[in-house]
């Protein structure tokens, strides 16, 4: 990384907003004027109002309109003679001593060379020659630091979203067919610094049997994942990711004894969030033996758990749906229902998966649509105990087999999410439609994503003043209502079928239809929740 930061001050509370000025010129003989303003147009998006001075200015001329100002920030370029930028240089800090603006932030860019000459002083918070970023330099703009820096990250969720800001952060999942294999390629993950969350991904076995290891199939270890075993594996995965830029570690549920699953991830890898379904791993899916309804019970106790404990929850319900071909409105419908649910368990940090492309040939704008209505209900939830986290990922099935289309597809799916203003990107990586990502394939992926996030974070275009796009929403909106009334019908129904029973029973649920499960279980049993693909599985 080419950009530094010299000056010897604490800036950690120092947050630019809107209306504080930032003085800019190309000082002494240099006539050189395109890098600057393209780091005030940074500026500008970092909430600074911007003042240049030109080409060719006195150094005395910046510091004094800085001072008429009352500027937050100076920034001076100079592209000539290392020489005579050390007297330059020099002169500045000179002046700005003088003037009484020795607490004022100051950035200097220009070559490599004289930048050499500007890191002697110790008057400048970052220096640019040139290789930066757009997210470094927002981040230098911001007091920010950005994803691949060294020093330690908030190491919690929210915290790291709002250090983050204004960029999203970056997940991606991770797993090879050996827990070697995942504890060198995480470390060689957490060493690139292209994401601020890593997930973990479990194979099968692990994720139905781990506590039952008797029952575990030796001929499927390493299918879909780590065949994670013991405590330790996991201990050993997060600690090689204590090195870079120290990502947030997380991990799927189990498919079976979700809450044991659940302590462990706590106690091993600091789990940054827990992910688990409203319906699904159990007879519905064949991911686990459990029945429907008694899946449901337990599933809520899960988010309960994390919520009693303040660890973010993701309810990733709504597009399992739409994998198995679902209609549109029951996608929108469950992701509400998941949601509500959430927030009825206590939930108060909710992560909100919104999957594009699927079913893969959902048209862009109808696949904004859907996202839309779906927003629109998640977030009318929003109250001071509950708040949502956009999570926008692309859908593994839109993934061609050919490397280099899957890289366009990967590059195409991030800036469609980018238009939902997503708080976490969640990278597929552009091999996995064959094929797990490898480290250098998923480190890969995560610089296309980042490529393609620091284009669209100036600003991306209201998607909502598209006629077509806001008529799908609010048909959405409309059979959504209507089916969630449908459901609420049911209640009086299967009243008395007992609606808590087992041990996994949610209390004082009794009166709330949307979250009994013998009323959810009976919504799929009777077909009003419903998805082609599930024809043939067993509904109880």
């Amino acid at each position: 990384m080419n950009m530094r930061n010299t000056k010897n001050v604490d800036t950690s509370n120092m947050n630019p907003s809107a209306g504080k000025t930032l003085v800019a010129a190309a000082i002494g003989d240099c006539v050189h004027v395109a890098g600057i303003l393209a780091f005030l147009g940074l500026a500008k998006s970092a909430g600074y109002e911007t003042v240049f001075l030109g080409p060719a200015t006195p150094v005395e001329d910046l510091v004094a309109k800085a001072r008429e100002l009352n500027a937050a920030a100076i920034a001076a370029s100079y592209r000539l003679d290392p020489s005579a930028a050390a007297n330059l240089l020099h002169e500045l800090k000179r002046q700005v001593e003088g003037a009484g603006l020795s607490g004022i932030k100051m950035f200097f860019g220009g070559t490599p060379a004289t930048c050499e000459v500007a890191a002697r002083f110790d008057i400048f918070d970052a220096i640019f020659s040139g290789g930066e970023s757009k997210e470094e330099v927002l981040g230098k703009l911001l007091d920010k630091q950005v994803a691949g820096e060294s020093e330690a990250l908030p190491d919690t969720l929210i915290a790291r979203i709002r250090a983050r800001k204004p960029f999203p952060l970056i997940r991606h999942h991770f797993g090879l067919p050996t827990v070697e294999a995942t504890v060198r390629g995480a470390a060689e993950i957490a060493e690139a610094g292209v994401l601020d969350v890593l997930s973990i991904g479990p194979d099968q076995n692990a994720q139905e049997h781990f506590f039952a290891p008797e029952k575990m199939d030796p001929r499927q270890d390493g299918a879909g994942g780590v065949p994670i075993r013991t405590r330790e594996d996991l201990r050993l995965i997060y600690e090689a990711t204590r090195r870079g830029n120290r990502p947030l570690v997380r991990c799927y549920s189990g498919t079976t004894n979700l809450i044991a699953m659940a302590e462990m991830l706590q106690e091993t890898i600091r789990n940054a969030w827990c992910a688990v379904p409203l319906c699904w791993y159990n007879v519905l899916d064949g991911r686990s033996k459990r029945p429907l309804r008694d899946a449901i019970a337990e599933n809520q106790a899960t988010m309960r758990w994390h919520a009693e404990r303040g660890i973010p929850v993701e309810v990733n319900e709504a597009h399992h749906w739409s994998l198995r071909g679902a209609d549109d409105v029951v996608a929108v419908t469950m992701a509400y229902l998941a949601a509500y649910n959430a927030k009825k368990m206590g939930v108060k940090h909710y992560v909100a998966q919104y999957m594009l492309n699927t079913p893969p040939t959902t048209p862009p704008a109808m696949d904004l649509a859907k996202m839309l209505a779906k927003i629109h209900l998640i977030e009318s939830l929003h109250d001071e105990n509950f708040r949502s986290y956009r999570q926008v990922r692309g859908g593994l099935a839109s993934f061609s087999k050919d490397a280099d289309v899957a890289k366009g597809q990967l590059a195409s799916s991030v800036a469609l999410g980018m238009l939902l203003k997503p708080d976490i990107v969640h990278v597929v990586g552009y091999s996995e439609g064959t094929d797990v990502a490898r480290p250098g394939q998923l480190i890969e992926s995560c610089k296309i994503a980042s490529g393609v996030i620091c284009r669209w974070i100036d600003g991306v275009p209201d998607i909502e003043a598209d006629p077509a796009i806001t008529r799908r929403k609010q048909e959405l909106l409309d059979g959504a209502r209507e089916l969630l009334a449908k459901i609420a019908a049911l209640a009086g129904e299967v009243q008395g079928q007992g609606a808590h029973q087992g041990a996994h029973a949610v209390e004082d649920m009794d009166d709330d239809p949307f979250t009994r499960p013998d009323v959810i279980a009976a919504a799929i049993r009777r077909g009003l929740l419903s998805a082609p693909d599930l024809r043939g599985r067993q509904l109880c």
